[in-house]
Formats: structure tokens, C-alpha cells, sequence
């Protein structure tokens, strides 16, 4: 009996594994199912990303190829906001329609902000800042002028400068319905380029902001709509962002400079100098190939600017009269004529009335100053080199006085040279040298 007890002992510890896991399993399939939730990091939103773009002086083909590549970027980052940072007194026709039609097909909003205080958007920018999804401005700039006129500054009276009015008007004022912004002042601006403050702006509805700095700019933004190009609108999630400057690359400083009005004249002036110099001392290198580089830059330079091609022609014809004065002897008239084609060339060369597009007086003045001198200084010595005697070779001889060292020969320059002595003349006589015949020298008696 006790044997069979002991074996039910042993064989009920064997199996008590297997039965607590039965009835721990059991217990946990009765049990309901568990509803925590499980917090992941799928809420979490990065900082909306915004670009700022500083946009200085006239507008170009630089500025529209900066405004091009910095929608690019915004669109491969992501980006919620691109903030045009301007100061222009205008621009050129083209390019700012170029940077009109990437502002109203960006699939980015873009803001032109008129900042910093004292700046203005003037002429170009008035279009700009039409065409943009958001406009704003800070205190003590101001915004308007965008009247077309001739590049010879000249009433817009014919019917193709008519023409031309009424499609920027037509431009603009589209913009303005877009946007829903002040479209009677957008037409006033053009045609009669009338002018206005930032608290004005805003009273007219021709900007939706006026910020104090960029950071008030984008709170006031945060949760307005921007239209876009498909007609839908986007809403504007800023209540954290990050800004991100985009600063000009060596490319665009250089093209920068080259597109300037004052560089473009003085590039041509300069070249033209070059080839000059490279005439009147032909072999000499430098002057050539410098002379080159810049007519190269030169013309680059004109690609990038509305030139008046008859300006062109006549700085091309003062260089043509500079090197005809080394050529010619005219007493420094051609040289004159030259100066005075240079002037006005310099003067009509660029396509537009606005003093900050054209070349200034500054420049103006001291290249033609320049150039006058050093092509005077030229001249003077192909002049002075004109009027000097050889000195060396044959014909330096002639002209030559000496005296027979012995019947037949004379002695001239270090040399025993032989004559032409038809007369037979004594040692001692007086000559002159006449010719010269290879080796054998042509000479006349000189009267005592």
C-alpha cells in the first residue's frame, strides 16, 4: 500500500510541469485582450522649411535664374514658404516677365517681401510682387512706377509703344485678379507710374502684409491660403519653421557683375583699347589677347542686358577711328570724331530711361577720358617714329656725309665701304651717300 502511494506521489511530480503550463495557458486565452495603444513617433512634424532669397538692385537674367533655381530647391526639400527679400529700382522687360511666369506656376508659394526699411520696388517689382501668392512690406519703403517708356526715354505715343503699355497693364492686372489684390492701382501704376507708401499699400489692398521683420512676416502668414497654379489652395502651416538663406554662388556674384550696365561699356571700351594697341605694335601680345578676353565678356554681357544696337555701332566706329589715326596723319581729328562716337555710344548703349539701368556719367566720362589719352599718346609716337631717320640698314646710310679715304673707297659707320666713282675723285674730297647698290655705295661730290 505504501509502495503504491509513493509511485502516485512520484508520477503526480513528473507530470506537474506539463500541467502548470496547461492551466497557465488556459488562464491567459480566458483572459480579454489587451487595448493599450502603442505610441509611435508617427505624429511627430518636422519644422516647415522656408527659403529666403535677397534680391538687390536691377532685375536681370541673373535674378530670374536665381528665382528659378531656388523654386527647384524648395521643391526637392520639401519646403512650405520661398521669401523674396527685394530692393530694385526695376528691371528689364524680359526677365522680368520671366520671373512673373515662374512666381504664378510655382508649385511653392512665394512671398516678395519689399525689406529692408528704405527699400522700394519700383518698375520690375511691381509686377513681381503682383504675381506673388503672398505681398508684403516694412516700414519706410514704398512701391510703384512701373510705366514702359522708349530707350530713348520718349512718351509712350507711337502705336507699338501703345502696344506695349497695354500688355504690361494687361499683366499686371491679371495678376491682381489672381491674388485678389487692388487692380485700378496696379493699372495706374503702369500708365501714369504713380507711387505709394507701405501704409498706403496696405490701406489699398495692394500688399496683404505689413511686417515689421521676417519672423512677423511669416506669424502673420501662418494659416492664410495661397492659391496655387491647379486653382487649389494651400494652407499655410508655419507656427514652427526653419530659415534657410540662400546666399549667391560665385557664379551668380561673377554674372552679377558682368550684367552691370557700367561693366558691359567698359568690357567693350577696354577691348576695343586692346586691339588698338595690339595694331600699332603688332607681336606684342598682351594687349591682344587682353583686348580679346574682354570683348568676349563684353558681348556675354549685352546677352544679358536690353542693348540699343545702335550704341553698339557707334562705339564700334570710334574704334575704327582710333586705329585709323594711328594709320593716318589727321592732326587728331579722327581721334576726336572717335571720343565724340564713343560718348554717344556709351550713352544709347543700353535699352531703357531709367538711370539705374543705364551706364552712369562716372564711367561714361572716364573711359572716353581714358581712352582719349592713351590713343593720343600712341598716335603721338607713330608720329614722332614717322619723322625719325632710320638707324640701321641700308637706308640709314643714305644722307650720309664723309670723305674718299683712297681712290675708289670711303671710309663710313666703321667700315671700308666701295663707291660708284665715275669721276675718279682724289682722296680727301667731300661725299655724300646718295644710294646704296648691295654692297657699293652711291655718292655725289660735295662743293668746298
Amino acid at each position: 500500500m505504501k509502495q503504491k502511494v509513493l509511485l502516485v506521489l512520484l508520477g503526480f511530480l513528473l507530470l506537474s510541469p506539463g500541467i502548470s503550463y496547461t492551466i497557465r495557458t488556459f488562464a491567459q486565452d480566458s483572459l480579454p485582450p489587451d487595448t493599450t495603444p502603442i505610441v509611435t513617433d508617427d505624429t511627430y512634424e518636422q519644422p516647415a522649411l522656408v527659403y529666403v532669397l535677397e534680391v538687390e538692385g536691377a532685375i536681370g537674367i541673373v535674378t530670374e535664374d536665381r528665382i528659378s533655381e531656388a523654386i527647384d530647391l524648395a521643391v526637392e526639400n520639401n519646403a512650405e514658404l520661398i521669401v523674396v527679400e527685394m530692393d530694385t529700382p526695376g528691371g528689364f522687360m524680359q526677365a522680368t516677365q520671366g520671373i512673373t511666369k515662374l512666381i504664378l506656376n510655382s508649385p511653392v508659394p512665394v512671398c516678395t517681401y519689399v525689406a529692408p526699411s528704405g527699400s522700394r520696388a519700383g518698375s520690375a517689382g511691381v509686377f513681381i510682387t503682383y504675381a506673388s501668392h503672398f505681398a508684403a512690406m516694412a516700414p519706410s519703403t514704398n512701391i510703384g512706377a512701373a510705366h514702359p517708356v522708349t530707350g530713348q526715354g520718349q512718351e509712350v505715343d507711337s502705336v507699338m509703344n501703345q502696344k506695349v503699355t497695354n500688355d504690361a497693364v494687361a499683366q499686371v492686372k491679371a495678376a491682381a485678379q489672381r491674388h485678389g489684390r487692388n487692380v485700378e492701382w496696379a493699372e495706374k501704376a503702369v500708365r501714369q507710374s504713380v507711387s505709394i507708401t507701405d501704409v498706403e499699400a496696405l490701406e489699398m489692398n495692394v500688399i496683404d502684409f505689413r511686417a515689421r521683420s521676417l519672423n512677423d512676416l511669416l506669424e502673420q502668414i501662418d494659416g492664410q491660403e495661397a492659391l496655387m497654379a491647379d486653382d487649389t489652395r494651400k494652407v499655410m502651416r508655419l507656427e514652427d519653421y526653419t530659415i534657410k538663406v540662400l546666399e549667391k554662388s560665385f557664379k551668380d556674384k561673377v554674372l552679377g557683375i558682368l550684367s552691370s550696365p557700367d561693366v558691359a561699356f567698359i568690357l567693350f571700351s577696354l577691348g576695343g583699347l586692346g586691339i588698338v594697341l595690339e595694331l600699332y605694335n603688332p607681336g606684342s601680345i598682351f594687349p591682344g589677347v587682353v583686348g580679346a578676353i574682354c570683348l568676349i565678356l563684353a558681348f556675354y554681357s549685352f546677352n544679358t542686358l536690353p542693348i540699343n544696337y545702335a550704341g553698339v555701332a557707334l562705339i564700334l566706329l570710334a574704334i575704327v577711328l582710333f586705329v585709323a589715326e594711328i594709320k593716318i596723319a589727321s592732326a587728331g581729328l579722327l581721334t576726336i570724331g572717335g571720343l565724340v562716337s564713343l560718348f554717344l555710344g556709351g550713352l544709347m548703349l543700353i535699352d531703357s530711361v531709367n538711370p539705374a539701368l543705364q551706364v552712369s556719367k562716372t564711367a561714361l566720362i572716364t573711359i572716353v577720358v581714358l581712352v582719349g589719352l592713351v590713343v593720343a599718346v600712341v598716335a603721338r609716337l607713330v608720329i614722332k617714329a614717322q619723322q625719325n631717320k632710320p638707324f640701321s640698314g641700308d637706308s640709314s646710310l643714305v644722307g650720309r656725309q664723309t670723305s674718299i679715304k683712297k681712290p675708289g673707297f670711303v671710309y663710313l659707320e666703321g667700315a671700308l665701304w666701295r663707291i660708284d666713282d665715275t669721276e675718279q675723285l682724289e682722296p680727301g674730297t667731300k661725299v655724300e651717300v646718295i644710294g646704296v647698290d648691295g654692297l657699293t655705295l652711291k655718292v655725289r661730290k660735295l662743293e668746298a
